[in-house]
């Protein structure tokens, strides 16, 4: 008989079976499980490094700011002008990411273009419209500063053919000039204080191969080249009789007023000539691509407005820079940002610097600043 070692089954005594729970619905049950190192988690850190993740809600407007015309260490027009040429390009950074070549062409495209400054640039550094205006007609009298007038490339803020130079550079442009001969140098540079504000001269002025010089040269430009709004020989400046006898000195008689057949206006056009300087064009083209781009960096905004900041950062680009964490990035081998060579900044705008082409949107007319209270001077497209 076997040994029973418990007496339940002879008692009677059954275990008492409970009634399976049933589990109760978590209340994060309807959201939807996301690990942290997922695709679309990893998108969103992403595009806020990149400085393309903005809030769709537009930014605090507290007023306009006057956050450049009180930073900028200008007083009077001729520093402005003097500003203006210095600040244009960053220095050339050690790790540029550029050979040799590059580098080369990157130096001489700056130094090949013309001291000009823009008059919608000076009046935002100085802010004091009919201060700025009245002391531009005063120094054009004065001759130290020459008013360049480029047709063809608009009239109004936005255009790019207003244009201020110190006399001083140009006559410095002048005698540098390898493509002149010094008789040439003295002639243009004798004539050129008696033309006064205007930007035209008449091309009876120059012998033949004199004005053919000058304008290889790039210090004078036939009116051909523009379509229209080319001035008449009415609004010429009237040059002195000495200014204008040693270049027609060695030429042949010329009939007398009576006998002269009356010049039509193509005739006139063709015979007007434009001031000028060497590379103008580069420096316009150069100045209207940086504008443009500094205008598609604020587009990529929801509302076409960013924080100064965050659009200085969208202009230079995700470079590698000397500060402390990325230093020890490259220590250890790991990507620190890409070299400056490889931006639109260096690639196609030769390093112009932020603020520069942001002074000139912005006395242009094309973008404005505000006060934000919060995150320091707003941008925004108009």
């Amino acid at each position: 008989m076997p040994l029973r070692l418990t007496s339940a089954p002879v008692s009677g005594v059954k275990k008492r079976k409970t009634a399976a729970r049933k589990p109760q619905a978590s209340p994060f049950a309807a959201h939807a499980r996301r690990k942290p190192n997922s695709a679309a988690a990893s998108g969103v850190k992403l595009a806020a490094e990149e400085g393309q993740l903005l809030d769709d809600d537009p930014l605090p407007d507290l007023g306009a700011s006057h956050y450049i015309s009180e930073s900028a260490p200008v007083e009077n027009v001729i520093q402005a002008i003097e500003y203006i040429g210095t600040k244009m390009f960053d220095e050339l950074p050690a790790r540029a990411g550029m050979n040799s070549t590059r580098i080369a062409e990157v130096l001489n495209l700056r130094r090949s273009l013309p001291p000009l400054a823009s008059v919608a640039h000076v009046h935002m550094l100085i802010n004091a419209p009919t201060q700025v205006e009245r002391e531009i007609v005063e120094l054009v009298k004065e001759g130290r500063v020459r008013r360049l007038i480029v047709p063809g490339r608009g009239n109004d803020a936005a255009g790019l053919g207003d244009c201020l130079v110190l006399a001083d550079d140009w006559v410095k442009l002048v005698r540098e000039s390898s493509a002149l001969d010094d008789e040439i140098k003295d002639k243009f540079l004798e004539i050129l204080p008696h033309i006064g504000t205007n930007s035209a001269i008449s091309q009876s002025v120059f012998k033949p191969e004199e004005y053919r010089a000058l304008m290889r040269a790039g210090f004078l430009v036939s009116s051909s080249s523009f379509t229209q709004g080319s001035l008449s020989l009415a609004s010429l400046p009237k040059l002195p009789t000495a200014a204008v006898s040693s270049a027609s000195r060695s030429e042949p008689a010329r009939p007398s007023d009576s006998d002269r057949s009356v010049q039509t206006d193509a005739q006139s056009r063709a015979a007007t000539l434009f001031l000028s300087l060497p590379n103008t064009g580069t420096y316009l083209r150069l100045l209207g691509a940086g504008r443009a781009h500094l205008l598609s960096l604020l587009k990529r905004s929801s509302c076409s407005e960013v924080p100064m900041g965050l659009l200085k950062d969208r202009w230079d680009g995700a470079v590698e820079t000397e500060k402390s964490f990325h230093l020890a990035k490259r220590a250890r081998g790991e990507f620190a940002g890409i070299l400056p060579g490889k931006t639109k900044k260096w690639k196609d705008l030769y390093g112009m610097q932020f603020r520069w082409v942001l002074e000139e949107a912005l006395g242009a007319g094309l973008a404005e600043i505000f006060e934000t209270g919060s995150v320091g001077p707003g941008i925004r497209c108009l």
